[in-house]
């Protein structure tokens, strides 16, 4: 039992160096390969003439509104136009007809008329013949019988004036029981049927408007009134008061702004109900594609034209409410540029202070890029269209895949909480 302690220890011994010599000659595992560059599209800030510009909503207006009422009562005889006819210079001109009420009391009331005119003449001939007999026969006639000739030759002249002024208006109410359009425009539809008793000056027939030119009417915020008057004060913008302020027109269905009218109107007060301005331009309708009541989106230009820097929308990051800029300096490496943005249009964006004409911002591949990583700038993007943007229209690009925003640990002021 002695003896074999040894020999079962050293085969332990041997054992141990083997898998110990064994495990020295295992190889070493292969080194990391080199992961490449992330291949990124860059851009330069493009400088432009660029006009700053408030967007309203707003609504139009007819620039004239009637609402057609009878002026004398009776029963409805005739309607002469069909619902939305459209009413020309030459039908105000010819006095067509829209209504006609039922005649034949008005008729009967200007013979009535005419004929106590007829017997208030006869009757200041009559007197008049006494009084001229009267004057001729002078010592002859009393004072009190001549009194007596004046005052009943004054009374009937004063008799035939009444007379002829109620034929006067036994003339005009007769007229008044044919209704004419009093200007051009395009006409609603009937609110009262034949056979049906109207009321003077009460009972509505028909709407009337003038279609062109039409009105917008849009409410500005007291922020930008009081913008827009220091503006004025120091003479860089024009009063709409004093001088033509032109803005810009769209409809629902349209992505831009198709038409252009000139503001007509400013309202002397703010509304202390909504804090706003109400402000009215007139503009063209000669195609009638307007109607009132309309919804329409308004452009206002704030300020002259000026020269800014330009990127595309799809350039820029939000970083909890911070826009940023992925720049790549001059070893290819990229770094996180704060900016502070301004007007956007058309895809383009108003870079006020953060970048100048010489960087090269990514605008394309910004999802792989991380802060201070080294990038491969495969080819320039185009910098913008060929022909710069003026009179606050901006440049047009196509859309791209937004950036994201950096991740908490690459932020260059620490790591922030999402």
């Amino acid at each position: 039992m002695q003896n074999l302690m040894p020999n079962q220890l050293r085969a332990g011994m041997l054992f141990a160096a083997v898998v110990a010599a064994l495990g020295g000659c295992q190889r070493a595992g292969p080194a990391p390969v080199p992961t490449r560059p992330v291949e990124v599209v860059v851009a330069s800030p493009v400088l432009r003439q660029v006009r700053d510009f408030e967007d309203f909503s707003g609504r139009t207006e007819a620039v004239d509104t009637v609402l057609i009422k009878a002026r004398v009562s009776g029963y409805l005889t005739t309607i002469g136009f069909a619902d939305g006819t459209d009413i020309t210079p030459e039908d105000v001109a010819a006095k067509k007809l829209l209504f006609e009420i039922d005649p034949r009391p008005y008729q009967a009331a200007v013979r009535q008329a005419v004929a106590q005119v007829a017997q208030a003449r006869t009757h200041l001939e009559r007197v008049t013949r006494d009084y001229n007999r009267f004057l001729a026969a002078g010592a002859a006639v009393s004072r009190e019988e001549m009194d007596k000739a004046i005052g009943d030759k004054a009374e009937a002249e004063a008799a035939v004036e009444v007379a002829e002024a109620a034929k006067h208006m036994a003339d005009i109410n007769l007229d008044f029981t044919r209704i004419t359009a009093p200007m051009p425009g395009r006409l609603g539809r009937r609110l009262v049927d034949v056979q049906n008793l109207v009321r003077a000056d009460d009972t509505p027939l028909v709407s009337l408007v003038k279609l062109d030119p039409i009105y917008v009417a849009f409410d500005i915020d007291e922020r930008t009134v009081l913008r827009v008057r220091r503006l004025i004060q120091e003479g860089k913008v024009p009063s709409a008061r004093r001088s033509k302020v032109t803005v810009q027109v769209g409809l629902s269905d349209e992505e831009g702004f198709s038409r252009t009218g000139d503001i007509d109107f400013v309202d002397n007060r703010i509304d202390p109900n909504t804090g706003t301005l109400r402000v009215r331009a007139a503009l063209s309708n000669s195609d009638f594609v307007l109607s009132p009541g309309l919804f329409v989106r308004v452009r206002l230009p704030i300020g002259p034209a000026r020269e800014a820097l330009v990127v595309p929308e799809e350039a820029l990051g939000s970083d909890q409410g911070q826009r940023f800029l992925w720049v790549v300096n001059d070893q290819d490496e990229v770094e996180y540029r704060r900016v502070r943005i301004g007007r956007q249009e058309d895809g383009w964006r108003v870079i006020e202070e953060g970048v100048t004409t010489g960087d090269r911002v990514v605008v394309s591949g910004m999802q792989r890029v991380r802060l201070g990583s080294k990038v491969n700038v495969q080819r320039p993007a185009p910098a913008g269209p060929s022909t710069p943007a003026t009179n606050g229209e901006g440049p047009t690009t196509a859309g791209a895949t937004r950036p994201t925003p950096p991740t908490p640990t690459e932020s260059p002021a620490g790591p922030t909480r999402r």
